[in-house]
């Protein structure tokens, strides 16, 4: 006999209450296992991105110190060519040869080392075997890169390249050399620099070269010492290994209740290591803090969830978007911003010299990639296409800098340099022009402005000459173009000084200042 059930308003009331119940524990168990799941997947993310961008911005700080390196080399070589051609017959002679480097070539230090060891700067003459390391050799070949300490404890990069072949004052000399203040170094590296973020120069032992402290528990000492005991014992001896073999890594280590991570990479040619740490991890901050609210708008929705869960979750993913759209927007203005900032001279609005070199970096990775598909690809086809790049590179100096700052003083100066920058960007586009000295400017044409170049340089050079009858700004300006055999911009950037250097010696002729008084 079947039994007939009757439900009530009491049974019906329980089962709503129960299935409630049931229905909220199985949302909050589901949005626990949830959250658990989404932070584990977050750390793993964040380990990766944090390991990719310290390994950035170590590589980036690298390739610029190697390009501040060649650069230099480059500019010593020139050095050699110039003294060779003031006909030296005296010390004072030779003194007020190399004082003209420092606004030639923007060479600040500069020595000459005859084969007695005897070495020259503007200033003094000292015997220099005992105090660099490099003279000890029998013969020099090639370039040298080494680190000196100063009486007072200051480190200085300090390059050398052989002079063979250089005779004045009835002396034979055998090399020339620089040396580059460490902090200067460190002052060019001091870009995209946030609270928490560390970089630190060492050499092969671990000593600390730039002084800038990696982090709290590192600080500014030895950082093979100061991470051992702290870090996982293979770990940091295979860091012990890749600094003596000039190699790169990462270390992770302990710091109070948190681990951290920094990078390392070599500085070629040097011996360094460039070693870069963000304390805590910013990027596993943002990205924590993001993830927190995420789990704060879960829990909102378990509440919500029984009456108006499909309104909610609507409302809230909209807020989650604009919230990380808002984010993004900001985070892309802020660092177009800050990039802006450390890319422009300050005196004049257009690009720095720090901007020229990261346009430098970017086309000589573009030429090196061209010679590989070339060299992957050798056809008619491929060659005429290596051939058709249109850059080419316009080198300006202004004429009678000196003369003004020196009678009508550096305010004046000033005024000059400004001048002679907004002229320039009359004549070619603000984007192309580079600040890249005291009264030197650069530019980097492509496109359009290539094609227009020998036409806006004929109307430059009619306004020049014009100016030295009306005694206003006058520039010297020589350019060159990109050809199948440059290797680097620098190559271009050569020529084009040499061209700018015989248009200055013409402006004289025509009555044009130079940096003496006249």
């Amino acid at each position: 006999m079947n039994r007939k059930i009757h439900l009530t308003n009491k049974t019906f009331v329980l089962t709503a209450v129960i299935g409630s119940f049931l229905i909220l524990a199985m949302l909050t168990a589901n949005t626990v296992w949830s959250s658990k799941q989404t932070g584990s997947a977050t750390e793993e993310a964040v380990s990766a991105v944090s390991a990719f961008y310290l390994d950035a911005m170590a590589d980036r700080r690298s390739k610029i110190i190697t390009n501040m390196i060649n650069n230099t080399f480059d500019e010593m070589e020139k050095a050699l060519v110039f003294i060779e051609g003031e006909n030296v017959r005296s010390q004072e002679e030779l003194r007020d040869a190399i004082g003209k480097l420092k606004s030639l070539l923007s060479i600040q230090w500069f020595a000459l080392v005859d084969v007695d060891d005897i070495v020259y700067t503007q200033h003094t003459t000292y015997t220099g075997r005992s105090r660099h390391d490099f003279l000890s050799q029998e013969k020099m070949e090639g370039r040298i890169i080494s680190t000196v300490t100063l009486y007072d404890s200051t480190r200085q990069l300090c390059l050398a390249i052989p002079a063979s072949g250089l005779s004045i004052m009835g002396k034979a000399f055998k090399a020339c050399f620089v040396q580059v203040d460490i902090n200067a170094i460190v002052d060019l590296l001091a870009f995209d620099d946030q609270d928490g973020t560390y970089f630190a120069l060492y050499s092969a032992n671990g000593g600390n070269i730039s002084g800038t402290p990696l982090g709290p528990v590192i600080s500014d000492r030895n950082i093979l010492e100061a991470t051992r005991g702290v870090a996982e014992e293979n770990a940091w001896k295979q860091t012990c290994d890749n600094f003596a073999a000039g190699a790169g890594g990462s270390m992770t280590f302990a710091s109070g209740q948190t681990q951290e991570t920094l990078c390392y990479v070599p500085v070629q040619g040097t011996g360094w290591e460039m070693a870069v740490l963000i304390r805590d991890s910013v990027i596993r901050d943002q990205i924590r803090d993001i993830s927190e609210k995420n789990l704060v708008i879960s829990r909102n929705q378990i509440i919500f969830a029984i009456v108006v869960v499909l309104l909610l979750a609507a409302v809230l993913l909209w807020e989650l978007r604009m919230l990380a759209a808002n984010r993004l927007e900001e985070e892309k203005k802020a660092s177009r911003t800050f990039r802006d900032m450390a890319n422009t001279d300050p005196m004049t609005g257009v690009q720095n010299r720090h901007a020229y070199y990261e346009t430098e970096a970017v086309i000589n990775q573009r030429l090196e990639e061209t010679r590989h598909q070339q060299q992957e690809e050798d056809s008619p086809r491929q060659q005429e296409k290596n051939n058709a790049q249109k850059l080419a590179v316009v080198v300006c100096d202004i004429n009678g800098l000196k003369y003004t700052n020196d009678t009508k003083g550096h305010a004046a100066g000033d005024r000059l340099i400004k001048d002679a920058s907004a002229m320039i960007c009359m004549y070619f586009p603000k984007e192309s022009v580079f600040r890249v000295g005291g009264d030197e400017f650069a530019l980097l044409l492509e496109g359009e402005a290539y094609d227009t170049m020998e036409e806006a340089l004929r109307a430059f050079n009619r306004k020049i000459e014009a100016n030295i009858k009306e005694d206003t700004v006058v520039i010297a300006a020589g350019y060159a173009v990109l050809e199948p055999g440059d290797r680097r911009l620098h190559d271009v950037f050569d020529r084009a000084d040499r061209m700018m250097y015989e248009r200055k010696k013409q402006l004289k002729e025509m009555g044009a200042k130079t940096r003496r008084a006249e």
